[in-house]
């Protein structure tokens, strides 16, 4: 009951995480988007491990965050220098 309740408003917080990142309207939106919904994958892998009873998905989940906040330093790297840095002009 309340992991169906859990799996059922992280779906609806992806998929309006997902419209956020499409429509944008800007960089900085759609990498927090992106950085949304990484974190709520987090938290549905999260909850599906405890709805199965198998403890080895938070291994995968604590992966995914590490995962995510390495794209979110980089994705903010980027959007401070305002241009691809490894581009030399």
């Amino acid at each position: 009951m309340v992991t169906t309740l859990a799996f059922g408003m992280l779906s609806l917080a992806l998929f309006l995480a997902f419209i956020r990142l499409a429509r944008g309207p800007s960089l900085p939106d759609r990498v927090v988007a992106l950085d949304l919904i990484a974190t709520l994958a987090v938290g549905w892998i999260g909850v599906y491990a405890v709805a199965t009873d198998k403890p080895v998905f938070l291994d995968v989940a604590l992966v995914l965050a590490l995962i995510a906040f390495l794209g979110t330093i980089g994705f903010a790297y980027f959007v401070a220098k305002g241009a691809i840095p490894w581009r030399q002009t």
